[in-house]
């Protein structure tokens, strides 16, 4: 039998801050909330979900995995995120239709066209 994806796990700073951003920004809700972790998901009981857990390392590079969100209107929801304190970044993109924007501790995640 195989493996079901049950979660991206993200090293944070600060979990329950960087989780409500994310579940925001989704739409999403926490399910699960200690001081060292918080996962968030779509529904309660619909995975995959996204655990955020404490880490003490700080990033220093571009994310090697990231997420990208696909809306109705790429250019709303940039600046949506954007005024929740997401920022744009430039990691090598030379004319592409997504825009590359940080979550507030950093993370990398692409906004796609319709």
């Amino acid at each position: 039998m195989p493996s079901r994806w049950e979660q991206v796990v993200v090293d944070c700073a600060d979990p329950a801050r960087l989780a409500r951003w994310w579940a925001e920004a989704l739409d999403y809700v926490i399910v699960h909330e200690t001081p060292d972790e918080v996962e968030i998901r779509r529904t309660p009981d619909e995975l995959p979900g996204l655990l955020f857990g404490t880490s003490p390392d700080v990033k220093r590079h571009k994310n090697r995995l990231h997420l990208d969100l696909r809306p109705d209107d790429q250019a709303a929801e940039v600046e949506r995120l954007v005024g929740m304190g997401a920022r744009p970044v430039a990691v090598g993109q030379v004319e592409v239709p997504w825009v590359v924007l940080a979550d507030p501790e950093g993370n990398e995640f692409c906004v796609l066209s319709a």
